[in-house]
This record gives C-alpha cells, sequence and structure tokens, in this order.
C-alpha cells in the first residue's frame, strides 16, 4: 500500500487512514508520528490561541526540515503532500494533521517521527517563533513490527 496523497484542500477532513493504512493490532494502534509531553503542552497552548492546527514538514532547506505548525488550512497541501497521522492530543478537540512532502516521505518512509520542543527560535512562519522555542523531529527507524502493520 502506497502513502495516501492529500485530498488537496485542507479543510476537507478525511476519514481514510494516514499513509502505510495505520492498522490496529489487538489493543494497539501503530503510528508513524508522536508528541512528546513537552511538544503536546505547547500545542495545546498554540490551540488555544489560534484554533485548530496543522504540521508541516517540507525537505526543504533552512527550518523546511523542520515540522512547521500552522492554524489549520492555512498551510494549502496537495498532490506533492501526504498525510502521515492525525495526533491526538489530550485536551485538544480535533485531531492535528501531520503532513510531509511526498519526496521526503519516500525517504523517511521507514522512520518513525517524534515531535518535540526545545529552547530557541525556528522559522519565522511557524506558530511557535514568538515562544522562543522551535519544534524538532527525533527521528528511529521504524521496528520490524511496526513495519508490518503499516504495510511499509
Amino acid at each position: 500500500m502506497g502513502p495516501r496523497k492529500s485530498p488537496g484542500s485542507p479543510l476537507s477532513r478525511s476519514s481514510a487512514p494516514p499513509a502505510g493504512g495505520a492498522r490496529r493490532e489487538p489493543g494497539r494502534a501503530v503510528s508513524r508520528v508522536a508528541l512528546t509531553a513537552e511538544a503536546a503542552r505547547l500545542v495545546r497552548r498554540l490551540r488555544e490561541e489560534h484554533g485548530p492546527l496543522m504540521f508541516h514538514q517540507s525537505g526543504g532547506c533552512c527550518d523546511g526540515s523542520s515540522p512547521m505548525c500552522f492554524p489549520y488550512g492555512e498551510f494549502r497541501t496537495g498532490s506533492s503532500d501526504v498525510r502521515l497521522a492525525e495526533l491526538a492530543v489530550e485536551g485538544v478537540a480535533e485531531p492535528i494533521g501531520f503532513w510531509m512532502s511526498a519526496d521526503q516521505f519516500e525517504r523517511w518512509r521507514h522512520t518513525h517521527l517524534t515531535v518535540d520542543v526545545v529552547p530557541g527560535r525556528g522559522s519565522g512562519f511557524s506558530l511557535e517563533a514568538p515562544e522562543g522555542v522551535r519544534f524538532l523531529i527525533r527521528s528511529r527507524l521504524l521496528t520490524d513490527e511496526e513495519t508490518r502493520c503499516l504495510g511499509t
């Protein structure tokens, strides 16, 4: 099963599973993306201030290789983007989509991503920039079990 391409409009929520299927095993769901507790706290604060959110990670230069947080729909996704996850964050009513450019996904398809927060200014386009912190990706290879469950 290949990656799930963007529906083309950031305002249309899809009920289709994220890229790789995120298949469920008894009592367990496998996801390509997770948030640290610190990142979840920041996401809750940003959600209160800006409304529904989304993440996008491109393979670009500068901070383009960092996850960027936007008000939902402010960043236009299209056929060159893949939705990797719909993140459930305690205290946030709706899931937060995590998108990646399709080119980058082809290189990272065997990787689990964890969104973390570190001190320092990131991109001026990402919502956390004025907070004096930036989102950062920590990655690891998917386990054999996760790879099997995701169909990667």
